[in-house]
């Protein structure tokens, strides 16, 4: 279960991208979450997914 709190989702999101998954789309897919969704809430908050950097910046 994610985070609802946009920071703490974001925290947590990066967390996972740098420690975890090699992408976006491969943490999506194992944890079962919805990229559209997911992008959608922390774009709302200034912050976009760098494919590059494989955050949220």
């Amino acid at each position: 279960m994610l985070p609802e709190d946009p920071m703490m989702l974001l925290s947590y999101v990066n967390t996972m991208l740098r420690d975890e998954y090699s992408s976006l789309d491969e943490l999506c897919d194992r944890l079962d979450v919805d990229k559209v969704e997911l992008t959608d809430k922390l774009s709302n908050i200034g912050y976009k997914y760098s494919k590059d950097l494989n955050a949220f910046k």
